[in-house]
């Protein structure tokens, strides 16, 4: 298990470092956060390590450093699906990373990359260049996905509701 949050909109790094570290009991093995104050994207991340540890750190950036993932579940096809993306011209840092199959599926098939996935996931990608953010999980919702807007108008989402109702309050009807 592993666990996220992220905010659009005013934020600051001691609030979010707060709001993931509320998530330790998810992760263990890793924390770290990306941050893009110009356009008020804030990612944080606790990672338990299963499947890549050396390979699988989280946010996970692409090449180009515009897009990054968080990323909480397993893809139980993510060998078929590596195979078909390095067959589109996709390369790889990592030797079998899940979480780099998303990302690189994203970035090749874009939002359809959730019609592909066999497994149990949720996760946030954002998209520095379409100023997009992307959220899903799996069909049957086994892994959870809060969000919401926060009393300051920021709009907020995490594995877990703990960060987000401690930080707003009245973030009482989150949407699953």
């Amino acid at each position: 298990m592993c666990g996220f949050v992220g905010v659009i909109g005013r934020w600051d790094e001691p609030r979010l470092q707060a709001m993931t570290d509320m998530l330790a009991h998810r992760g263990p093995d890793d924390s770290a956060m990306w941050i893009d104050p110009s356009r008020q994207m804030f990612l944080g991340f606790r990672r338990l390590s299963i499947v890549d540890h050396a390979g699988g750190a989280q946010p996970m950036l692409d090449n180009t450093k515009t897009v990054a993932l968080v990323f909480n579940g397993e893809i139980y096809n993510h060998r078929e699906l590596r195979r078909d993306l390095e067959a589109r011209g996709a390369v790889f840092r990592s030797n079998h990373s899940d979480t780099e199959v998303i990302l690189q599926g994203y970035l090749h098939f874009g939002m359809d990359v959730v019609s592909k996935l066999n497994g149990m996931f949720a996760f946030a990608i954002l998209d520095r260049r379409r100023r997009r953010l992307f959220l899903a999980r799996d069909r049957f919702g086994e892994k959870p996905l809060f969000f919401g807007r926060m009393e300051g108008g920021q709009f907020s989402f995490a594995s877990e509701i703990t960060p987000l109702s401690t930080f707003s309050p009245s973030f009482s009807r989150p949407m699953i």
